[in-house]
């Protein structure tokens, strides 16, 4: 009897600007590679830049119908832009009228993947590409999300994907989604543990890099023998976890991280790395919550 497909979406909440598209893209494409249908889903607000205005009733049934309008607006530009991007793809519309946390951490639910826009906007903007849906959806998600920037960052050939180790369950959920992004695009990972000494230096700092190494190896080790073809690196380095991260990161297809690392707590809103990364990579972020 064969197993049953998974055919979660890949969920993608939309930027109202027409111009701002590169999440919309980053979806259509993974779900192009995945096999997978793609779920286009917005919240209305305020309305978009081509319905503010004058034809904007002064009340609130012509508001409401303005933001149905917009939003509807919206959904179809987007459409059109993924049929033309990725003409074979399966895809459904989601038209919602609540908080857009809310909203995308419901989709999390039944989904594959969550991808967010990346952008500074102002509070009379719509919300789905700051960082203030960002941080809650990705602190309480029950799926991978993925923070795409706006705009478009400059790639690095050979292509590849950075990872941030650290040894506890939530980078090692990370590790797995690692390699199998690396795997789907052909990439080479670069799986890093990032060593931060406390700030009494000991002196001979051997017996701990060693430590490391070995911690660093045995995580990477079985999950390589199951996807042999993808290039691995993995080093042991010396700085800031944030710092060392984005910089490693500057060019690749993506950093993926887990939500909490060492030193979480029950109720953490986000891991400070997670936090860091999310504001200072330039590439797409993959934040990976542990399963259950």
């Amino acid at each position: 009897m064969s197993r049953p497909v998974d055919r979660r979406p890949i969920v993608v909440g939309l930027d109202p600007e027409p111009g701002h598209r590169m999440a919309l893209a980053w979806a259509a494409d993974e779900a192009a590679r995945r096999r997978l249908p793609l779920r286009l889903v917005h919240v209305e607000g305020v309305p978009t830049r081509g319905y503010r205005g004058r034809e904007v009733p002064p009340s609130w049934e012509g508001w409401n119908e303005a933001l149905h309008k917009a939003g509807r607006q919206v959904l179809e530009e987007a459409s059109v832009f993924v049929a033309a991007r990725q003409p074979q793809l399966e895809v459904d519309v989601l038209l919602a009228e609540s908080d857009p946390v809310w909203v995308l951490r419901e989709q999390s639910r039944g989904a594959t993947v969550v991808v967010l826009g990346s952008r500074h906007l102002s509070r009379r903007q719509e919300a789905f590409g700051s960082h203030s849906v960002a941080l809650p959806v990705m602190a309480h998600t029950r799926c991978p999300v993925v923070v795409v920037p706006e705009p478009e960052h400059i790639t690095q050939e050979p292509a590849y994907f950075v990872v941030g180790v650290d040894g506890s369950e939530h980078s090692a959920a990370a590790v797995d989604m690692a390699f199998e992004e690396a795997a789907l695009r052909g990439a080479e990972l670069r799986a890093l543990l990032v060593w931060e000494p406390g700030p009494l230096r000991i002196f001979d700092e051997h017996e701990p890099q060693q430590e490391c190494r070995r911690l660093l190896s045995e995580i990477v080790a079985g999950r390589h023998a199951r996807y042999p073809e993808v290039d691995l690196r993995h080093e042991v380095v010396l700085g800031h976890p944030v710092k060392v991260l984005t910089d490693a990161s500057a060019h690749a297809l993506g950093l993926v991280v887990g939500t909490r690392g060492r030193g979480g707590f029950a109720g953490m809103l986000l891991g400070s790395v997670s936090q860091g990364v999310l504001h200072q990579a330039t590439c797409p972020v993959i934040a990976v919550p542990t399963p259950g």
